[in-house]
Parts: C-alpha cells; sequence; structure tokens
C-alpha cells in the first residue's frame, strides 16, 4: 500500500484549521447564548424534498439523515429557544468538487427573529470566522426577481413556463416532457445561468425567491409585492452556495401540502416516494414559534479558507479515501 493509499485526504494544516474553525463557532454561538443540540443521525423519515435523496438502510428501518432540520424543530416546537447544531449529514448522489455524500453542517434557528436579521447574523458569522478574508470582501444583497432581471432581462416570476422552457432549451435543457415542474425548471434556469453570473470574491444574499422554490419558507403576499413571494434566502462566495434560510413555515396544514407537493415532483422524477414526517407535522400542531433558521455548509466553507480544489481537501477523510 503506497501512502497516497492510507494518508488522509486532507493536510494536517486543513485538518487544524477545521478544528480551529468549529471552535470559533462554538464561541460565535455561546457569546449569543444559542444553545448547542445534538439530534439523530439515523433517522425513521426519509428527507420528501425531491432535489435531495437520502441514504436508506438496507436492515433497519431507517433513512441517514440529510439535515437535523425535523429534530431541531421538534425542539423549538417544545420550548427549547435558540439552538444550532454541528454536525454530519448525508446525501446520496452527491460527489463532485463541491459535494460530498457525507459532509458537515451546521444549522441554527433563531425565534423571534426575520430572516432579514438572520441574513445579518450570517455575514457576522462569515466575519468571525475569515477576518483576514472573507470579512474583507464587499456584500451585495439582491432579490431573486432583481437578479433575472439583471441577468436574464426578465422577471421569471411573471414569465409563463413555455418561455423559461425556450430559455432552457437554448442552455442545454433535456427535459422528458414538458410536464417537469416549475420548480425543476427554474433550478436548471438558476445553476446555470444566473448563479455563474454571481460576483466573486463578494458575499452574495439572494432572498425572496418564487412561490415554486419555497420549500419550508412561509410565503408573503403584501401590497409592496406583484406576486408573493417566499421568504428565503441562499448565501453565496463569489459563485459557490453556502447556506440556506428561512422564514421558517409554522402553519401545519400548508406544510402538508408541501409534502403532497414535493410527492408529485418525486415522481415525475422517478424518484422514491418519502411518507410526510408525522412527528414534524403534530410539532408544528402543537406550535412552532415564529422564528427563522439557516444551514451552512462548512466545508465549503472551509474550501475557501484553504484555498483548495475541491472539499475532499477539507475532509480528514474524503470520499474516495474511505
Amino acid at each position: 500500500m503506497t501512502a497516497e493509499q492510507w494518508q488522509p485526504s486532507a493536510s494536517i494544516d486543513a485538518i487544524q484549521q477545521r478544528a480551529r474553525l468549529s471552535k470559533t463557532i462554538r464561541h460565535f454561538f455561546a457569546s449569543r447564548k444559542v444553545m448547542e443540540v445534538f439530534t439523530p443521525v439515523v433517522v425513521k423519515s426519509g428527507v420528501s424534498d425531491p432535489h435531495l435523496d437520502s441514504f436508506e438502510l438496507k436492515h433497519s428501518a431507517g433513512f441517514l439523515r440529510t439535515s437535523p432540520e425535523y429534530a431541531m424543530k421538534r425542539m423549538l416546537a417544545a420550548g427549547s429557544g435558540d439552538i444550532y447544531e454541528l454536525g454530519q449529514v448525508f446525501r446520496q448522489g452527491e460527489a463532485g468538487r463541491w459535494h460530498n455524500p457525507e459532509f458537515t453542517m451546521l444549522e441554527w434557528y433563531r425565534i423571534g427573529w426575520s430572516y432579514q436579521q438572520l441574513i445579518d447574523e450570517v455575514i457576522e458569522l462569515l466575519i468571525a470566522c475569515s477576518p483576514d478574508l472573507i470579512a474583507l470582501w464587499p456584500v451585495r444583497k439582491i432579490t431573486y426577481a432583481e437578479l433575472s432581471q439583471q441577468v436574464l432581462g426578465l422577471n421569471i416570476a411573471d414569465t409563463n413556463k413555455s418561455h423559461l422552457l425556450d430559455l432552457a432549451r437554448s442552455h442545454g435543457w433535456h427535459a422528458q416532457s414538458d410536464e417537469t415542474t416549475l420548480s425543476i425548471l427554474l433550478d436548471f434556469i438558476f445553476s446555470h445561468l444566473l448563479q455563474p453570473a454571481l460576483a466573486p470574491q463578494t458575499i452574495n444574499v439572494i432572498r425572496d425567491f418564487p412561490v415554486c422554490q419555497a420549500a419550508l419558507a412561509r410565503i408573503r403576499n403584501d401590497h409592496d409585492d406583484k406576486q408573493p413571494v417566499a421568504e428565503r434566502f441562499e448565501v453565496f462566495l463569489g459563485q459557490m452556495e453556502l447556506a440556506n434560510g428561512y422564514q421558517e413555515l409554522t402553519d401545519p396544514n400548508e406544510q402538508m401540502q408541501r409534502f403532497i407537493e414535493d410527492q408529485r415532483q418525486r415522481e415525475i422524477l422517478n424518484k422514491q416516494s418519502i411518507q410526510a414526517d408525522k412527528k414534524l407535522l403534530a410539532a408544528l400542531r402543537n406550535g412552532l414559534p415564529f422564528c427563522a433558521g439557516v444551514a451552512l455548509g462548512i466545508d465549503r466553507m472551509l474550501k475557501v479558507l484553504i484555498d483548495v480544489a475541491s472539499i475532499d481537501s477539507t475532509q480528514a477523510f474524503g470520499w474516495s479515501d474511505t
């Protein structure tokens, strides 16, 4: 066996940098009185999100978690107050320069906060974790509609699906049929056209997504908006997605409808059917407090901090070396 076959994927410097980053994150939240929690890695319900695939365990009725979100929301409904978790999550079929089937996620929730307040705290965390690099980058906040108008010359929310299909096809879209949902179509347009247009060496924050992209975010429909929008935001380091956050949905009936829509999209994509998480729905019926939450990829942040080509080089043992 050669040295390359047994040594860690990451350098010792990268491993030390990860340890320092974890310490900084824990200090950041301790100073703000946000409690660290630990939730199960093995869960009974897989994620219904059509864009994610869970690892199903063959010899037990369970899955490896794709996120601690459902368990953390049950804690919030039980009265935990502000909480965060720093731990491993797993997503099937994700491997590449910016993806790994196993990776480290930081997820946290703020009771009584708006998602705009949480956006500011994400930026404050990035500055605390990287005072000599990311802290020096400019911050650009923009709505999804503004970004699509600037890059494509149109407001996607006001554009019919036929036009969007033509746009996607002109950039390599090869859908099986026109029955593709608007959400799946917009994912393609975002990743192929909008995301590459984001400014490099910039903290880019995109908020107020189309309603079909709401995921678990609350929908806002007020007099200032021509169209309803999802109170969702994503944070990018340059063109690399780092964090995804919501003004959290608290209505159990609406959450059930979202689960049903997820199943419809999974059927279109020929993916495994996943049952709605009954305990999450029960927690929402009990009462999830008004809150904002966000999940952030630690490996991706490290990729920027230590300037490596792949997140494999940020993990002591990347997927190819396990």
